[in-house]
């Protein structure tokens, strides 16, 4: 039988005496080539493997032909799926390895790390323990294990192999480094053992925590010294050469880890445990697992596990002694299930405890199965093809020669990751960091996102949200993409709901962004991005409902109920109405009107009116019924016209900026819903402009303020530019205060628009330079930062223009017309005809006249009463015409050069 062929196998060919013991580096292809050598080499009766138990009846869904790595073992507690933990699984892993080996040869395979239901059960605890009851952390260079507190890693669930996950920040433990540090921190190379599970002191070659508390003990990070004593300053380039660059030739395959074990145990006896008690406590559950599966197979078994936990997995240690540690141990219900996982969140740089650096690299290291640095330099080739870079196959080649010319100049047996980077940049990217870093990003670290079958357990929201995705062909992509949605659609405007739908129960897939085809309230543009804990953030919603829709109209009911801030409601109501929750809406219209009647405070008006607008809008798009709304918002408006003057009295500074924000939305939204309002309602905007009226005249408002409402009656046409030219010279006069005066400025030009009024009035620039040249010596000061910030806002070219004309001076009779005529104010006394000629020939070739019409052109220029009637607009039809228009606009150009 196949399992005596293994026992006999195992014990001819393993030289070690009781349970083959692999130790391995965790995401490292190097270990999981040799896992794969040493288990065709042993043939084992059964693999047991580190990972939750809890799991056992997930591993035949490893061999389901819809699970693609990455994927990750998800554990949550039932009653609170918030609290959960991962074990992330690559292609390249040795676990995956192991159990995708044991599935193809029909060899049990089980799980033999401490219990889910006890790693999330002690993450509960320390939460709730006060700082100085918890147990020492590990430092910047270890990771924790399961059951360790990672309650200080908000939003980061994903800690290494079987690391827990808190949703709450936590104050700095003494003995953590300064500023924000992940578990595990950005030293954890993800070695033997060590990316959750190197728990011992630091010694020589370490760099540990700085600032310890007394008594606890500083963390080691195994790699780092055994690179150090191999001579190596780098502990991820000596396990390349160690390990990833030896091949799976080698003639014993058992070799690698007895010198691993054997290194291990030299650690472990130079620095003990460490302290680290949880640990322990997860090596006592698993030899008690080993223990129970030779009992069951015999010696036959092998251990798959990080390589620091195999010194203690081969000690004798009594049953006794191992029960007692794992007695008492706090313990709540727990679900598991798989999920995906993507190569971005197996890099460090993520937060990952048990990240490595290139997880791209070293899945091409896995994947390849020669030539493994031809073969990546022809992938960066196609990439930065792709990018529209010139990159031949001489580049490729010439990549290769560099790269083993620098690995033999450095000592090392094959080209490594430092060597292919160092030769792309030389020879494909020109010596520039910005295509080597679009390499990195796409290939080193990459986006490649796993898949989990059907069959997999899934919350009933889960399951609905799968659905619609397929239905809606919204396929979850690591990468960041954009979608554009035509609301007119109706497949587009389901997107769009479902997604409103995710984001109002706290599942960010998709993020509104501004759109580039149009502005129209029918288009919306998304940001998408699918990440590995929004499969927490969905279970965790699942409290809500069983379906999308459920869920999200229980969660908007009682987000409207227990809503602090009026603001918060009428936002609340604008979601609903994207997100198409009707049965929702009548507890949010309901809950609206009645904190609309009860707030008297005009800021809170302020903020909720353009929600509520809005929601008129969207509704009118979608075909909502928004009659209720209409109402809620034209009584809001009215509100608003009638304690806006007194609310704007006496406000100091800050107060009367905020005022001048709300008065601009009030007046935005004024304007849509005079569109948007039924006949019953009326038009608001007479109203609006008699309070607008009302503000500018009074002496009791800021300045800012009164400079806006100015403005803003301006631009609605509602007041003339004589009055609103009068209204600034009062505000600029002398009597004014310096402070006061640029207050008026920065509502009146400030923003977008106020640098082209200037530009085309010049009366009004003229008042302006005139009060800034008579501020006082001793005033200015005080008052440039504020007209630095009004006119820093204007672009480029209209802060060009306003300085020419402030330079020529700006016109006495003011006013775009008399820029025109002859001899305006702020231009040149007469034509250079020199320069004037310079443009004409340019004028011809836009225009695409021939010389007879360059001709007809010039005379009509210089035809003197000819050329006035073509400025009067007198021209004739034909030629006549065609060369009034040139003439006129090769005159405006020899103005223009003229100045």
């Amino acid at each position: 039988m196949a399992g005596n062929e293994g026992t006999e196998a195992t014990e001819d060919r393993w030289p070690g005496a009781g349970p083959l013991l692999l130790g391995v580096r965790h995401h490292g292809p190097g270990s999981a080539r040799a896992v794969r050598a040493a288990l065709e080499a042993a043939r084992p009766r059964a693999v047991l493997i580190e990972g939750p138990p809890e799991a056992d009846a997930l591993i035949p869904l490893a061999l389901d032909e819809g699970m693609r790595p990455p994927v990750a073992l998800l554990a949550h507690a039932v009653d609170e799926p918030g609290r959960s933990a991962f074990w992330p699984l690559a292609a390249f892993s040795p676990e995956w390895v192991a159990l995708r080996w044991a599935l193809e040869h029909d060899v049990p395979a089980r799980f033999i790390d401490l219990p889910a239901a006890h790693t999330l059960a002690w993450q509960r605890d320390d939460e709730d323990a006060p700082t100085d009851a918890r147990e020492p952390q590990p430092g910047p260079s270890s990771g924790p294990g399961p059951g360790e507190d990672l309650a200080g890693v908000e939003d980061s669930p994903e800690e290494g192999a079987g690391e827990p996950s808190g949703r709450r920040r936590t104050p700095a433990r003494a003995g953590a480094p300064a500023g924000p540090q992940t578990p595990g921190g950005p030293q954890t190379p993800g070695g033997p053992g060590a990316p959750h599970d190197s728990d011992a002191p630091a010694g020589p070659g370490t760099s540990g925590t700085s600032g310890a508390r007394p008594g606890s003990e500083v963390r080691v990070d195994p790699l780092a010294v055994l690179a150090e004593t191999a001579g190596y300053d780098d502990p991820e380039r000596w396990w390349e050469d160690v390990v990833e660059h030896r091949g799976s030739r080698a003639a014993d395959p058992f070799a690698p880890f007895l010198a691993l074990e054997e290194a291990m145990e030299a650690l472990r006896e130079a620095y003990g445990s460490g302290g680290h008690g949880r640990n322990l406590v997860r090596e006592a559950h698993m030899r008690l697992k080993v223990r129970a599966a030779r009992r069951e197979f015999g010696d036959g078994v092998a251990v798959v596990c990080g390589a620091w936990h195999v010194p203690a997995l081969r000690r004798k240690a009594t049953v006794a002694a191992d029960r007692a540690l794992l007695k008492g141990l706090p313990k709540i219900k727990a679900d598991l299930t798989w999920v995906p996982w993507t190569h971005r969140r197996l890099s460090r740089a993520s937060g990952y405890g048990a990240g490595i650096d290139s997880p791209g690299w070293y899945a091409h290291l896995f994947a390849a199965p020669d030539r493994p640095v031809e073969r990546w330099l022809t992938k960066v080739a196609g990439l930065l093809r792709e990018e529209d870079r010139i990159v031949s196959s001489a580049h490729v080649i010439e990549a290769v020669r560099l790269a083993e010319t620098l690995a033999a100049m450095r000592g090392r047996p094959l080209p490594g990751l430092s060597e292919t980077t160092d030769a792309v940049r030389a020879v494909m990217c020109d010596g520039s960091d910005v295509p080597q870093a679009l390499v990195h990003d796409r290939l080193v670290v990459g986006d490649v996102l796993g898949e989990v079958p059907d069959t997999a357990p899934a919350v009933p929201l889960q399951r609905d949200l799968a659905r619609l995705q397929r239905r809606l062909r919204l396929k979850p992509e690591a990468q960041v993409r954009e979608l554009e949605l035509d609301l007119r659609k109706e497949t587009d405007a389901e997107r769009g709901r479902l997604l409103h739908r995710l984001r109002l129960l706290g599942v960010g897939w998709g993020e509104p962004a501004a759109s580039r085809s149009g502005t129209g309230t029918f288009r919306e543009t998304w940001r998408l991005r699918w990440e590995p804990e929004l499969s927490v953030r969905v279970a965790e919603a699942g409290v809500w409902g069983t379906t999308v829709l459920a869920a999200a109209t229980a969660r908007a009911e009682s987000d409207a109920v227990g809503a602090q801030a009026l603001a918060e409601v009428t936002a609340l109501a604008e979601h609903c109405l994207l997100a198409g929750l009707t049965d929702a809406l009548p507890v949010v219209m309901r809950v609206l009107a009645d904190r609309a009647a009860l707030d008297a405070d005009v800021g809170h008006l302020a903020q909720a009116l353009p929600a509520l607008v809005r929601s008129l809008r969207y509704g009118d798009v979608r075909g909502t019924d928004t009659g209720a709304l209409a109402g809620v918002a034209a009584g809001l408006a009215e509100r608003i016209f009638v304690g806006l003057p007194a609310a704007c009295a006496a406000l100091d500074a800050d107060a009367a900026e905020e005022m001048r924000r709300h008065v601009d939305a009030v007046h935005t939204a004024v304007g849509l819903l005079g569109d948007t309002l039924t006949a019953g309602h009326g038009d608001l905007r007479p109203r609006w402009h008699t309070v607008l009226r009302t503000l500018a005249e009074r002496d009791t408002a800021p300045g800012v303020i009164r400079g806006r409402a100015v403005r803003l009656l301006l631009d609605d046409g509602a007041m003339e530019q004589d009055r609103a030219a009068r209204l600034m010279g009062l505000a600029l006069s002398p009597g004014t205060p310096p402070s006061d005066a640029a207050a008026w400025t920065e509502g009146f030009v400030g923003g977008g628009g106020g640098g082209m009024l200037l530009v085309h009035d010049e009366r009004l620039l003229g008042l302006l330079d005139a009060w800034l040249t008579g501020v006082p010596a001793e005033a200015f000061t005080d008052v440039l930062p504020l007209l630095r910030r009004t006119f820093s806002a204007y672009e480029p070219g209209v802060r060009r223009t306003l300085g020419e004309l402030v330079r020529r001076g700006p016109g006495q009779g003011g006013g775009p017309a008399g820029a025109q005529a002859a001899g305006a104010p702020g231009f040149g006394p007469g034509l250079d005809e020199e320069r004037a000629d310079a443009v004409a020939p340019v004028l011809r070739l836009l225009l695409g006249l021939d010389e007879a019409t360059a001709i007809a052109a010039r005379t009509a220029t210089d035809g003197g009463a000819e050329a006035n009637g073509i400025a009067a607009g007198t021209a004739d039809t034909g030629a006549g015409a065609q060369g009034a228009a040139v003439g006129g606009t090769v005159r405006d150009g020899r103005a223009r050069a003229a100045a």
